[in-house]
């Protein structure tokens, strides 16, 4: 198929996967609104959660971030007593960052809102569909080096 019979019949994959990305980005930002967590921040608490103990540089690679605003994500999550900071033992720069008992508990406040707004989007996808939907975005997200990996 030519780009040109392309153009007049279907939208591009990328085309679609960006409009997705701004619309569940900006629906992200109203259901965590409530909770005073950025989208920057809930997913450094997620990333903590299945991680817990990673550095600064650590976390912005997971997080899909620079270094310089994981920073201030973390700045910010201290603050709220949402993350700890301790020393690593071996490396006395290194600063390993943990969820909180309130880190968590905020977390799974989120998550729930969260989960709704997932059932909405995928509401017209039977499980099987969403299964392989996942499938097919961890391969995608793969092809790019986006750091995804099945762990």
């Amino acid at each position: 198929m030519s780009s040109s019979e392309r153009a007049a019949s279907e939208p591009r994959v990328s085309y679609l996967v960006g409009r997705l990305d701004r619309a569940l980005r900006r629906r992200l930002d109203e259901v965590l609104e409530p909770t005073g967590l950025s989208v920057r921040q809930y997913t450094t608490l997620s990333v903590l959660r299945a991680r817990s103990g990673l550095s600064n540089a650590q976390l912005a690679r997971r997080s899909l971030m620079t270094p310089q605003s994981m920073s201030e994500v973390l700045a910010a999550l201290s603050a709220r007593e949402l993350v700890r900071r301790v020393p690593d033992e071996s490396h006395g720069r290194v600063m390993r960052t943990e969820l909180t008992p309130a880190g968590v508990k905020l977390l799974d406040s989120c998550d729930r809102a969260v989960d709704g707004l997932e059932e909405q989007m995928l509401t017209e996808l039977p499980a099987a569909q969403r299964a392989r939907l996942l499938a097919a975005l961890r391969s995608c997200a793969r092809g790019l080096g986006a750091g995804i990996h099945d762990e």
